[in-house]
């Protein structure tokens, strides 16, 4: 068995399937984007090469603008989230009753479709009969907000069930790699006369930094190119005020025809997303790593 597995020819064999099959669904596509984005498209007529104008157009238009830095602020406002996320973590991972069932509950987002996140959150936002309005109206506020339809609050309040939604994920990455810990570091410390404090920012979180910078690229990332909730919620209104670079990218290409320009977005999205997890990289890069044995 083991001359076989030591063929290389065997060992390309089995890495072909996925091979071809990360080919197909990922770099193909990339190409395919890159190359759609230097030509005017409808999607279904002739094709005709314009080289960068879909780019130089899109360099020229307010609207993207306006769409990256909605994007941007979700990054940002994820990125500060994941503080949280960690402090529930860690009072999870430690002796306290009922850690298993929160555990339980902060999971629950997990086992929901985006979609039915967004109609759960359409009827907390509902002007009249929302679950938010009715509270606050019944501690005497009259004038309770629209909060899907103002342009200058849309934005934040559907940052809050985008955050609710990825809470369970990002607690379970933090919770495993607290629970991984030797129990016995922890209590060699507590010997030592180390306060509750000390030991989570001077043991475990030190322990845990390469996960932590691995979340901070994927909320960062994953925010830059988010699209599903948004779309379900508002579809980028009222008026833009919503509107991200991926759900502007759907609405060129998909709603007005026009692949050309909308792969130009992407292909920019994409080119944003690898420019932030670079700089995200080279931010958090340290040559000290913390090892227990």
């Amino acid at each position: 068995m083991n001359r076989v597995m030591s063929n290389k020819w065997v060992i390309a064999l089995y890495v072909l399937p996925s091979l071809l099959l990360i080919m197909a669904m990922i770099y193909i596509p990339i190409v395919l984007t890159g190359y759609y984005g230097l030509m005017d498209w409808d999607g279904i007529g002739a094709m005709t090469f314009v080289g960068l104008a879909n780019y130089s157009t899109l360099v020229k238009d307010p609207m993207f603008w306006q769409s990256a830095y909605h994007s941007l602020l979700l990054a940002v406002f994820s990125g500060v989230s994941l503080i949280g996320y960690l402090l529930i973590a860690l009072v999870l991972s430690g002796k306290i009753k009922g850690a298993n069932l929160f555990r339980k509950i902060y999971l629950i987002p997990m086992l929901l479709s985006s979609v039915a996140i967004a109609q759960l959150w359409l009827k907390i936002y509902h002007p009249s009969s929302g679950v938010l309005n009715s509270f606050l109206t019944s501690i005497g506020i009259t004038d309770a907000p629209s909060w899907l339809a103002e342009p200058s609050m849309v934005l934040y309040a559907l940052f809050v069930p985008i955050i609710w939604q990825y809470a369970g994920f990002y607690i379970l990455i933090y919770y495993a790699a607290l629970k991984n810990i030797p129990e016995s570091l922890v209590e060699a410390a507590r010997i030592d006369g180390a306060g509750a404090m000390s030991i989570a920012f001077r043991i475990k979180l030190p322990l845990i930094v390469e996960v932590i910078k691995v979340t901070i690229v994927l909320a960062i990332v994953g925010s830059l190119k988010y699209f599903d909730l948004i779309y379900v919620m508002t579809d980028g209104g009222p008026n833009g005020a919503s509107e991200v670079m991926a759900s502007y990218m759907y609405h060129q290409a998909f709603r007005g025809f026009d692949f050309g320009y909308g792969s130009a977005i992407g292909f920019s999205l994409l080119l944003i997303c690898l420019v932030a997890t670079w700089l995200i990289r080279k931010l958090t890069a340290s040559d000290d790593t913390v090892q227990y044995s």
